[in-house]
């Protein structure tokens, strides 16, 4: 299983379009997708279109609020064919608050600890996570394996990045397998000088990770509002057309990684 943070410090790059695209697109291919929404705005279920009854801190804490034993298979929820979702929402402030009750020796491993899946359960678990910088951050990056960093290509793009390797260099201390795999281009306007300088900056910083960009296009905003992914709103649409190429680049990596893979 291939766990992956879609992180980033500025919030506005699209990184919930990202996860939610990208984990449809992977399940659409056939991967077995678990997509955990680390937002308190539970933008994740929200543009599914779908309301679950429980999600993360259920999943985590073992009960719901009013101390009701809540199973972990009860607080997955099945989105689409392939893709369950743990919502977030603003039960998450209760969860940051009764993780940093738990042991300090212990408590940035938590989640790490509560996603054991089955053997070949899943194929890829994929964490939408908050612009800020917390308990359950730490906890996110612990769990994790991999990155993929949407950086919108306007405004101070890069600021956002240089704060996120702050946050990132410092869990590496601590979690040795975590890696900065993917850098993705968002917003990308193709009549705009600023869209392709930017773009063509992260691809001289960034020559390994650097992903093919996501143009701008708008059906990708109309599509939450219906509760459904680019896929299934606008197949056609560039937006489908970038979020499957992501989707084909990270299977073929797990292929490539199968075929040749890391001992040290």
């Amino acid at each position: 299983m291939r766990i992956i943070a879609v992180a980033m410090a500025k919030g506005g790059v699209g990184k919930t379009t990202t996860a939610v695209n990208l984990a449809h697109g992977l399940a659409l291919a056939g991967k077995r997708v678990l997509l955990v929404d680390c937002d308190t705005q539970a933008q994740t279920t929200t543009f599914l279109g779908i309301a679950p009854p429980h999600g993360l801190y259920e999943f985590i804490t073992g009960h719901d609020g009013n101390g009701r034993t809540i199973l972990k298979k009860e607080a997955i929820h099945s989105a689409r064919q392939n893709l369950w979702v743990l919502a977030g929402g603003i039960k998450l402030v209760e969860l940051k608050n009764w993780l940093g009750e738990q042991p300090r020796e212990n408590r940035h491993a938590i989640l790490h600890q509560s996603l054991t899946p089955k053997k070949n359960g899943l194929d890829y678990l994929i964490f939408d996570c908050a612009p800020g910088w917390d308990v359950l951050s730490v906890n996110i990056l612990m769990a994790a394996k991999e990155v993929l960093c949407p950086v919108a290509l306007q405004g101070p793009a890069l600021e956002g990045l240089k704060t996120f390797f702050g946050y990132l260099v410092s869990v590496q201390q601590l979690n040795k397998s975590l890696r900065l795999k993917y850098i993705l281009p968002t917003m990308f306007d193709r009549r705009t000088r600023q869209s392709h300088d930017i773009y063509n900056r992260l691809r001289r910083l960034f020559r390994k990770q650097i992903c093919n960009p996501i143009h701008h296009n708008v059906r990708l905003c109309e599509a939450p509002v219906v509760g459904q992914s680019i896929f299934e709103f606008a197949d056609s649409a560039s937006g489908a057309q970038d979020y499957r190429k992501l989707a084909e680049r990270l299977i073929d990596d797990g292929i490539r990684q199968q075929d040749h893979p890391r001992f040290f």
